[in-house]
């Protein structure tokens, strides 16, 4: 997160610059580290009013909140909680996205067996798959848990199918279908 922190008609102390920092800092946790993400933050005095401006911006997100109070760090302070609820509450609307899954995102599975020359194949099948969205380290940790050689998943991140496979020498790989 890219954070830009503004004052107005002050000047700041060492302490409110690194507290604001820190607060703003916090909300990185939400983010997971994202680097698309712009967050400014302008904090004014007017004669006793203290007002904190803040908007985040980027990777289809726009949050914006504004607080004020006789105090700046009780309006940093107001506004993280703020911020941070919105925060929350857009994360929980993604993860119920992708746990609902894409529609559209069956995929045909063929069931066959062989016979006569090695060849010769004959659909017995077809059965409908739909990957479940998961992180790529969450498939890893299932995979592991499993005698299974692949697991087929939705990528969490980009929305793609993926394939995680486990290797002859026990590591994994990955194969990312793109948007299948």
């Amino acid at each position: 997160m890219k954070l830009s922190i503004t004052f107005k008609n002050f000047e700041p102390s060492d302490h409110l610059h690194k507290y604001a920092q820190r607060r703003f800092d916090k909300l990185g946790r939400f983010l997971r580290k994202s680097e698309a993400i712009e967050a400014t933050a302008v904090l004014s005095v007017d004669k006793y009013r203290h007002k904190t401006d803040v908007k985040l911006q980027g990777d289809g997100l726009t949050i914006t909140a504004v607080e004020e109070s006789p105090d700046m760090y009780t309006s940093l302070d107001l506004v993280y909680e703020k911020v941070a609820a919105q925060l929350k509450k857009h994360m929980a609307q993604r993860k119920e996205k992708r746990r609902a899954g894409a529609p559209g995102k069956a995929m045909d599975v063929f069931s066959f067996h062989t016979e006569g020359e090695p060849g010769d194949r004959i659909i017995v099948g077809v059965d409908k798959f739909e990957p479940k969205p998961l992180f790529d380290n969450e498939a890893a940790m299932q995979l592991e848990q499993r005698d299974d050689e692949f697991l087929v998943f939705l990528n969490a991140d980009s929305e793609n199918v993926n394939v995680i496979f486990r290797r002859k020498n026990g590591e994994f790989g990955l194969i990312d279908l793109g948007s299948a």
